[in-house]
C-alpha cells in the first residue's frame, strides 16, 4: 500500500480521491487551507487519515506544508490537485505552490499534477507574468505551465514517474453542476497514476485525460521552455529544483 499527499483535498476532486485511495487501503495525507477547512476532512480524519494545513497562495505557508508533510515520513506520491480558476491567486496556488512543494518534500517516487484541457489554449510565453499574485493571472497559461513543470521532472527526475492528468470538465464546486464529464473519471486516472502496478501508470512524462495518454500543447516538451519556466520560478522563489 501507497503512502499519497493530495492538495486541495478538503473537497472536490481532491476528496474524492483521498476518499477512494483510503478506501482501497492506501495511507493518504489531507491538505487544507487553514485549520476552518479542517472540518470538512474531520470524517476522513477520524478514518485515520493525516491532515496537513496551509494556504497554497502564500509560499511561506506553502513552505510550511512541505515541512508538515516530511515531519510525517516518507510519501510514495503527491497528488498536485489544488487550484483556483479566477482571481488574484491563480498564479500562486496553480503554478508556484506545485513547484515550491516539489522542490521541497522528500523525492517520491510518483508525482501527479493536474492540468486542464484549457492549457491548449495557453500562451508558452512568461514575459511579464506575476507570480505573486498582485495581478490576476490567466487560468490557460496556469494549467500549460503546470504541465511543463510535469514534463520538467519527468526529464529532470528520471528515476520518478512524473505525469500531468487532464480530469475533465466535471460538475465539483469548480466545474459547476452542469459539467458534462463523468465525475468518477475525474479523479481515477491521478489516484491510478499514483499508485497502480500496471505497466503504464508506472510512465513518466505524460499527459492524461481519463486513463489515455493525449498529446499535450507543443510547449509542455520543448526542453527550452521547461528551462525558462524553471528559471523564472526559481528566481521568484529563491529554490531551485535540482
Amino acid at each position: 500500500m501507497a503512502r499519497i499527499f493530495i492538495t486541495g483535498s478538503a473537497d472536490g476532486l481532491g476528496r474524492l480521491a483521498a476518499r477512494t485511495l483510503l478506501g482501497d487501503g492506501h495511507e493518504v495525507i489531507v491538505h487544507a487551507r487553514n485549520a476552518g477547512r479542517l472540518a470538512a476532512v474531520e470524517d476522513l480524519v477520524d478514518q485515520g487519515v493525516s491532515a496537513v494545513v496551509g494556504d497554497l497562495a502564500d509560499p511561506d505557508q506553502t513552505r510550511a506544508v512541505a515541512g508538515q508533510v516530511d515531519a510525517l515520513g516518507p510519501v510514495d506520491a503527491v497528488i498536485h490537485n489544488a487550484g483556483v480558476y479566477r482571481g488574484d491567486q491563480i498564479m500562486p496556488v496553480n503554478v508556484v505552490a506545485p513547484y515550491l512543494l516539489t522542490a521541497l518534500i522528500s523525492r517520491p517516487r510518483r508525482l501527479v499534477y493536474i492540468t486542464s484541457g484549457m492549457h491548449e489554449s495557453g500562451r508558452a510565453d512568461l514575459t511579464g507574468v506575476d507570480w505573486s499574485g498582485r495581478r490576476a493571472g490567466s487560468y490557460s497559461d496556469s494549467k500549460l505551465f503546470v504541465a511543463t513543470l510535469a514534463a520538467a521532472v519527468a526529464r529532470l527526475w528520471p528515476e520518478v514517474s512524473s505525469n500531468a492528468v487532464d480530469p475533465g470538465w466535471v460538475p465539483t464546486r469548480m466545474g459547476g453542476p452542469g459539467a458534462p464529464d463523468d465525475l468518477r473519471l475525474g479523479h481515477l486516472t491521478q489516484e491510478w497514476l499514483a499508485t497502480s502496478t500496471d505497466p503504464e501508470a508506472r510512465t513518466s512524462g505524460g499527459y492524461w485525460f481519463h486513463q489515455r495518454r493525449r498529446a499535450p500543447h507543443p510547449a509542455v516538451h520543448d526542453r527550452a521552455f521547461q528551462d525558462r519556466l524553471l528559471d523564472a520560478l526559481a528566481g521568484h522563489t529563491g529554490t531551485a529544483l535540482t
